[in-house]
C-alpha cells in the first residue's frame, strides 16, 4: 500500500517530514514495488518529474498569453548536439487543423480537444539552407547521423517543455501516432524537404473531472546496469511489474494486459506498427537519403 500522505505542516521544522512523505508516496506510485529506492534527497523539481502522468482530457480554456513563448524558451534550454539546434516545433491552435491532425494520428480525440498541439520536428532544412547559402555542398546532410541528431535534439527539447508546463499546473501527452501518416502530416504543416515530424504533444489545462494517476514503471533492477550490461532476463522483476501494472489497470477500469505480452505483440510483425513499418520510405519521400 502507498504511504499515508500528510497535510503540509505550517512550521518549518515539520516541512522536512512532509517532503519525505511526499517523496515516498511518489516513489511508491512510480514503481509500486517494495524494491523501490528510498528518497534520500528531494526538491520540487524531482517531485514534478516523478509526478508526471499523461493527460488526455483537457478543459477548453486557452493557455495564458506568453505561455507558449515560455515553453519554447524552456525547450531551447535543453542540451543540443554540437549546438546545431537541429529541431523546430509547429504550434497548432486552429481547431480545424487540430481536427485534421487528429484523424491522421489515429483519430485520438485529445489531439482535437487540447487547446494547443505542438508538433516537434527534426529540422535539417535549416542546416542545409545555411550551408547552401555559404556555397557549400551538403553531402553530409544525407547521412543518418544528422537525422539522429535532429531527433534527439527534438526529444530533449520537448521533454524540457513538458517539465516546464507541468510545473505550471498544465498537462500534456505525447502523440507518436503522427508518424502513422508522415507525408500527410508534413503536407498539412507545409514542411519543406529534410524536415521530419517526430511526435506531437497535446498541451492544456487538465480536466479535473477526469481522474489520472501515475503509471508504474519497470523496476530499476531491469533498467539500471552498472559498469557493463547485465544480459540476464530478470524474470522475477518482470513478473512483479506485470502484477503492478495489472493492479493499476484494474483500479482505473482499464483493459488488463500484461506488459510482457504487450511488448511481444508490438514487436511481432509489421502490422503492429500502425503504418510506421514504412517509415524509411516515408523519410525518403521527405528528402532524406539515409546513407
Amino acid at each position: 500500500m502507498p504511504p499515508d500522505s500528510l497535510t503540509p505542516a505550517p512550521h518549518a521544522a515539520d516541512q522536512d517530514m512532509v517532503s519525505r512523505d511526499t517523496a515516498a508516496s511518489l516513489l511508491w506510485s512510480r514503481y509500486r514495488d517494495a524494491a523501490a529506492p528510498a528518497p534520500l534527497v528531494w526538491n520540487d523539481i524531482i517531485a514534478t518529474l516523478l509526478g508526471h502522468r499523461s493527460i488526455r482530457s483537457f478543459l477548453p480554456t486557452p493557455l495564458r498569453p506568453g505561455t507558449l513563448d515560455l515553453l519554447v524558451a524552456a525547450a531551447q534550454s535543453a542540451a543540443t548536439s554540437s549546438n546545431l539546434q537541429a529541431w523546430s516545433v509547429v504550434a497548432v491552435e486552429d481547431p480545424t487543423r487540430r481536427s485534421r491532425l487528429s484523424k491522421l494520428a489515429g483519430s485520438q480525440k485529445h489531439v482535437a480537444e487540447a487547446p494547443l498541439f505542438l508538433v516537434w520536428l527534426a529540422d535539417l532544412a535549416r542546416l542545409a539552407d545555411i550551408a547552401t547559402s555559404e556555397g557549400v555542398e551538403i553531402e553530409g546532410i544525407h547521412y543518418l547521423e544528422l537525422l539522429l541528431v535532429g531527433i534527439i535534439d527534438a526529444a530533449l527539447a520537448a521533454q524540457n517543455a513538458v517539465v516546464a508546463l507541468e510545473s505550471l499546473g498544465l498537462g500534456a501527452v505525447y502523440i507518436g501516432a503522427i508518424r502513422n501518416n508522415l507525408e500527410a502530416v508534413a503536407a498539412e504543416l507545409a514542411l519543406p524537404p529534410l524536415v521530419m515530424p517526430v511526435f506531437g504533444l497535446c498541451v492544456g489545462h487538465p480536466d479535473p473531472a477526469v481522474a489520472t494517476d501515475i503509471k508504474p514503471r519497470l523496476p530499476q533492477e531491469v533498467m539500471l546496469h552498472r559498469e557493463t550490461y547485465a544480459a540476464d532476463s530478470k524474470l522475477d522483476a518482470l513478473a512483479r511489474y506485470n502484477a503492478a501494472l495489472s493492479s493499476f489497470q484494474r483500479e482505473h477500469n482499464l483493459a488488463v494486459e500484461g506488459w510482457t505480452g504487450k511488448v511481444t505483440e508490438r514487436v511481432r510483425s509489421p502490422a503492429s506498427l500502425s503504418g510506421r513499418h514504412r517509415l524509411g520510405q516515408a523519410l525518403r519521400n521527405l528528402g532524406f537519403q539515409l546513407r
